[in-house]
């Protein structure tokens, strides 16, 4: 086999999952423990170290341009567990000196010793969770920090030199007006971040949220589509450009590590629940700390889900991925990738632009920010078509 040279080799994303969290937030479904057992943490560390040294030596033909460590709560974990991580990535995979490498942070748990040590080790974004600025609902919300906290932390977060800073947001929750969420987007606006993720409020069964949704006062579905609109809105008035349902940035810094999931990258996922998509399989690893921890030490068992994707069965993941972003699909690239015809979806894409739904420029689809929220129906009628095409095609 002839040697790559590192121009020829496929990018590859590394996502590292930190399970520890301080508290566990009422709405949270990850997987993820309220944890201070210094003893577990320490042998999660030697695990996922051991699995990461095995699985460097079966990625010859690959180079790792991004690095995502989340969670949980990576700063949680602490400075000295994810350098360690780090090293051993660095050790034994081909990474990219100009690689992005991320850590999941929450504002109780950044500190000036933290942000110093993982700067100079080579972390060069971070991804602070701050919610909301209303500290009655963070502490509705079972969230361990305040936004006085948060305003602290991203003051540490530019003081410690890092010049890639995105925060995560959330509307639709408990009591929450359209006009507080409108405040929040301008305070949080204040503190200058680079990369914004407004997400929708989600219910999830098995979540205390769940348990009481009935008497929290959540806005209905009329107003969260109010205060999504609002926010594409608000943020592309300060230059944020969406370039996801969720994820807006300024310019030439958006996640390039979450768009590998957009479309269609290879990535590796190491830790407890964590997924693979990689040489053509998608994976998962156990849902559970203990069993991951055992099987990597046993040399047992740690793969929960495999699945071989064949070529023409991505052409579904093609539509829902894609149509996420606001770069879309194209006629071009979809016949050429899956050798299907693409006049059926543009039959549906074409009722939809009547309704301000879908938008045709320079030769691509994709959906407004009205179209956007109704974006799940839309898909369901293009998998349908797509499917009964690739049921004729069968028959031909």
């Amino acid at each position: 086999m002839p040697i790559l040279s590192r121009n020829d080799k496929t990018p590859l994303g590394i996502y590292v999952h930190i399970p520890f969290c301080r508290s566990k937030c009422i709405y949270c479904d990850f997987y993820s423990l309220q944890c201070q057992d210094q003893p577990l943490m320490d042998a999660y560390l030697k695990a996922i170290c051991t699995h990461i040294k095995e699985t460097g030596p079966l990625t010859p033909g690959y180079r790792v341009d991004t690095i995502y460590f989340g969670g949980g709560t990576p700063s949680h974990f602490g400075a000295e567990a994810l350098s360690a991580i780090l090293t051993t990535i660095r050790q034994h995979f081909d990474v990219s000196p100009r690689a992005e490498i991320t850590f999941e942070a929450n504002p109780d748990s950044v500190t000036p010793r933290l942000l110093r040590r993982l700067k100079s080790e080579g972390f060069n974004r971070v991804s602070l969770g701050i919610q909301t600025d209303d500290d009655d609902l963070l502490h509705q919300l079972d969230r361990p920090h305040s936004y006085a906290q948060a305003k602290d932390a991203v003051r540490a977060i530019r003081r410690a030199g890092f010049r890639d800073l995105s925060v995560d947001l959330m509307f639709g929750l408990p009591g929450q007006t359209l006009q507080k969420w409108q405040d929040t987007l301008v305070n949080v606006l204040q503190l200058q971040p680079d990369h914004i993720s407004c997400y929708g409020l989600e219910l999830h069964p098995d979540t205390p949220l769940y348990e009481i949704r009935d008497h929290c006062a959540l806005p209905d579905d009329e107003t969260q589509a109010d205060m999504y609109l609002a926010a594409v809105e608000i943020l592309r008035g300060k230059g944020f450009r969406q370039y996801e349902i969720s994820n807006f940035a300024k310019r030439g810094q958006m996640s390039r590590h979450n768009m590998k999931y957009w479309t269609g990258g290879e990535y590796l996922g190491f830790g407890p629940n964590a997924s693979s998509d990689f040489d053509g399989k998608r994976f998962r690893m156990v849902r559970d700390l203990a069993a991951y921890i055992d099987g990597i030490r046993t040399h047992g068992q740690v793969i929960a889900e495999l699945q071989q994707i064949p070529p023409r069965e991505r052409a579904g993941e093609y539509l829902m991925t894609r149509l996420r972003t606001t770069h879309g699909i194209s006629r071009e690239e979809y016949e050429k990738q899956y050798l299907l015809p693409f006049d059926p979806l543009e039959q549906i894409l074409e009722k939809n632009r009547d309704h301000y739904f879908t938008i045709l420029s320079d030769g691509r689809w994709r959906f407004s920010p009205e179209g956007m929220l109704v974006s799940n129906s839309i898909l369901s009628d293009l998998l349908l078509a797509q499917e009964r095409t690739i049921e004729r095609s069968k028959h031909l």
